[in-house]
């Protein structure tokens, strides 16, 4: 039977606001569908600019948009980015390290961090450390690509980069390839009379903007979201009570390390993420607790070198819009809702929106299901994120410190309530649907902040001793030979080309290896 060709001017579709999340989605949008894409700025309005770090997802997406690595490491002075400390959370002196990829080997249904818990019952294993390729790696400064060979552990990467550089080689990627930037303020938004779609964004200088479909990437303002019908506010600061936020970049104090670094003070936590030519920091705290000056002043005494810019201040509350398609609109990063960047999630977030606007592309008349399915699936991403959040918070042992006395003390979530619960009878730990964070990562930071299981599983009991201490031998000098191999982080920059200018030619990754 012969499928009728429907023939129809492509979907158009106008992005509001620049930065990484409109420039991330003019990207996509021109590079892998046949849409007409427009995307409205000011250059007189600054961006956020801050999100520096990310996590493993983001190479799906450079590399679904054909984006050199090398390239995009040099033009974005970025570094590599294997896990991230967490120094004091638990309690003043301690550190962990939430470290990407796998924690050992299991053996049949038991998971590696079973049969670890059953050998440190025993005195057989290490600190859990020592059997994190990527943690042993980053604690090394060391950094290696490879694709993963039978009996070798995975090593996924991510990175630190500049924020703002990042966005402005999307747009050149996107306006290469037919996305069309105007320049110009946001006055006004003009809404169907009875469904409340946007019909046209209006400009300072009265020009009008149509289009089918609207993307709001206009950062906290959230102009096309902000007043839609029926849009509320999901208000989580009650579990994530920071609401402030000061960041200064200071000089690099030397060479770049392979991980971010979150040290937690008296109120809040610092950031450290280190670049190319810079270091980004920042402090996240709870203004009931700390004025404004004293975060400041917190901040430029824990920074490695000079300041190199005046400081940028941030006031937010945690939280999302539930739904954050509404209509023929979609809200996209700092639009959509914030989350405390101590994971690296936000950028993250905005392309997982992305990914999911694509699968789910509508024609012309996007349906009420289409939609509510998109805001279910984003709602389940968001809380789950959230509650590992709340995790890093509510299990500490800073005692005395009215800040993290009332983290501690807070009700939890049902859903993070119950996954304590199971974890902390035997050890049990079950990844949901497509749940950003592996069981691993709960891993580290369940035993990071000190929530142990009472009981290792019944069937780790029946472990041979003497092959378990084998096992775990094997799988500690498996990844120190490994590493021991690599070279320095700094010397894999040096040979992907990352310190050249980008006018002289850089080495591919594969030339690198």
């Amino acid at each position: 039977m012969a499928v009728t060709q429907i023939s129809e001017t492509p979907l158009s579709i106008a992005i509001a606001g620049g930065g990484t999340a409109g420039w991330m989605a003019a990207a996509a949008l021109s590079k892998l569908t046949g849409c007409s894409v427009t995307l409205i700025e000011s250059d007189a309005i600054g961006t956020v600019g801050v999100g520096e770090a990310t996590i493993p997802q983001i190479r799906l997406f450079n590399r679904s948009l054909g984006i050199d690595e090398a390239e995009f490491v040099r033009e974005t002075k970025g570094t590599f980015k294997l896990g991230i400390e967490f120094a004091g959370w638990r309690k003043p002196g301690e550190s962990y390290m939430h470290a990407f990829g796998n924690l050992g080997r299991g053996a049949g249904l038991l998971p590696f961090h079973q049969l670890w818990l059953r050998g440190r019952e025993l005195g057989l294993a290490k600190s859990l450390a020592a059997y994190s390729l990527n943690e042993t790696a980053a604690r090394a400064g060391r950094m290696q690509a490879w694709q993963q060979a039978h009996g070798q552990p995975d090593m996924p990467w991510a990175y630190h980069f500049d924020a703002s550089l990042y966005a402005a080689f999307l747009r050149r990627f996107a306006e290469a390839r037919g996305t069309t930037r105007i320049e110009g303020r946001i006055a006004s938004v003009e809404r169907d009379g009875d469904s409340g779609d946007i019909r046209a964004v209006i400009l300072e200088d009265g020009a009008q903007v149509e289009a089918d479909f609207f993307l709001d990437c206009t950062g906290f303002r959230a102009l096309l979201s902000q007043g839609a019908p029926g849009q509320d506010f999901a208000d989580w600061s009650h579990w994530l009570p920071c609401d402030r936020a000061v960041a200064l970049p200071c000089a690099s104090d030397g060479d770049p390390v392979p991980y971010t670094r979150a040290t937690a003070h008296e109120v809040g936590w610092q950031w450290r993420i280190p670049l190319q030519h810079r270091t980004g920091n920042g402090l996240v705290y709870c203004s009931d607790y700390l004025p404004d000056d004293e975060a400041e002043a917190i901040l430029r005494s824990h920074l490695d070198g000079d300041p190199l810019a005046e400081p940028n201040r941030l006031r937010f509350t945690t939280g999302m819009r539930p739904d954050p398609w509404n209509g023929n609109c979609l809200a996209l990063g700092l639009a959509a809702g914030f989350l405390e960047p101590m994971e690296s999630t936000s950028i993250h977030l905005i392309q997982s929106g992305i990914a999911r606007f694509l699968s789910m592309l509508p024609r012309r008349g996007a349906t009420a299901t289409m939609a509510a399915d998109f805001n279910r699936q984003a709602r389940f991403e968001w809380e789950s994120v959230r509650d590992f959040l709340i995790l890093h918070y509510a299990a500490n042992e800073r005692q005395g410190e009215p800040f993290w006395d009332r983290c501690r003390a807070m009700p939890l979530p049902d859903s993070l309530a119950a996954r304590l619960d199971l974890f902390r009878a035997t050890g049990y730990l079950h990844r949901e649907h497509e749940e950003l964070f592996t069981e691993p990562g709960w891993v580290q930071v369940l035993m990071g902040q000190g929530v142990m299981p009472r009981a290792t599983h019944p069937n780790a009991d029946a472990v041979d001793p003497a092959a378990l201490a084998r096992l775990l031998d094997e799988i500690e000098r498996g990844i120190a030979t490994l590493v021991d191999a690599m070279p320095t982080h700094a010397e894999f920059l040096r040979r992907i080309g990352a310190s050249q200018p980008s006018s002289r030619p850089a080495a591919t990754m594969e030339t690198a290896l």
